[in-house]
């Protein structure tokens, strides 16, 4: 089971934006679709990801003059990317080791998708109840 199993299943664009929009439209856009970051890119490219936690720590030591300044400055960059081909299990294991949420899905250095733990939680979950009612039919079945 692969990203790419995931991002068959999702059917909405992924919501990205600049460097240089303000922290506080991220912030609203966080708010109103309901997410916990979004990737920054750059010429089409990520270049980082802005996260709650980018800002809430940033806000505890910048205070509200952190609204004004670009996602660029805040954002966490280098951005940690995996590819479509990237097993589940192995993507769960990068993001419990980096301590991570979400991770953009890149091809030939373009966003192709955005997906978080929870995301891969699900995933997994699913496949494992799959399997236990396909053993539990094989043993009704015997």
């Amino acid at each position: 089971m692969t990203i790419a199993a995931i991002l068959g299943g999702q059917d909405r664009a992924v919501i990205t934006v600049t460097g240089e929009t303000p922290v506080s439209e991220v912030v609203a856009l966080l708010a109103e679709k309901r997410i916990g970051a979004v990737p920054v890119l750059r010429d089409g490219r990520v270049e980082g990801i802005i996260s709650e936690r980018d800002i809430l720590y940033r806000l505890a030591s910048d205070g509200a003059a952190l609204l004004d300044r670009p996602a660029g400055e805040v954002m966490t960059t280098p951005a940690i990317t995996v590819t479509a081909d990237v097993h589940v299990l192995q993507a769960l294991g990068l993001m419990t080791k980096r301590r991570i949420r979400h991770l953009p899905v890149i091809e030939n250095d373009t966003l192709i998708g955005f997906v978080s733990i929870g995301d891969l939680v699900k995933m997994r979950i699913d496949h494992i109840e799959a399997e236990a009612i396909a053993m539990r039919d094989y043993i009704q079945g015997a």
